[in-house]
């Protein structure tokens, strides 16, 4: 059986990739930015939160928790979520040497 596309690249690139997929769509954005302020929560206070039916937000809670950047832990019948802090520096280390890079490099676009 053959390579698959992300076999090409480093184990870094595609855990920033998959990072950053998660990150993808408006609604992750804004359950992270809830998450930043209320420091951790239950499923039915985000519900209340987006403008999002609760299955649609328990899918896009799935997708941030599949790729490591929330985790949530059972409080009796519900379901208590929080930032993955580890997931977040890996975040901030990326894009901090991203930029880094990007300020002390004298090339001109084409």
């Amino acid at each position: 059986m053959g390579a698959t596309k992300t076999d090409h690249f480093t184990d870094k690139q595609n855990e920033l990739a998959v990072l950053c997929k998660a990150m993808g769509h408006p609604a992750r954005v804004a359950i992270l930015e809830y998450l930043l302020k209320n420091q951790d929560c239950i499923c039915g206070d985000i519900v209340d939160f987006l403008p999002l039916a609760q299955p649609t937000v328990s899918q896009h809670l799935k997708e941030l928790k599949q790729a490591g950047l929330i985790q949530g832990s059972i409080e009796g019948n519900s379901i208590c979520y929080c930032i993955d802090q580890n997931a977040i520096k890996k975040l901030e280390r990326y894009f901090t040497s991203f930029f880094n890079t990007l300020k002390t490099t004298k090339k001109t676009c084409c």
